[in-house]
């Protein structure tokens, strides 16, 4: 079964939803690291998969499309 995509900001992602940033590009987010080089409202997702390794830093005001494994 597809799961539908919500919109959120930032700090509504958790590890294991899959994101659809702004420029489109989507990402299954493995692991979130706060504090991106030291700035408070900026986090890294980082997606760690077989398949790839990938870091996008965001600001967590950004609104991102989010879809959660049911």
């Amino acid at each position: 079964m597809t799961q539908d995509w919500t919109s959120g900001v930032v700090s509504d992602v958790q590890p294991g939803d899959r994101i659809r940033l702004a420029s489109g590009r989507e990402m299954l987010v493995s692991r979130i690291e706060p504090n991106f080089f030291g700035r408070e409202q900026v986090v890294a997702f980082i997606e760690d998969t077989s398949e790839r390794w990938f870091k996008q830093p965001v600001p967590l005001t950004a609104e991102v499309e989010i879809q959660r494994g049911g």
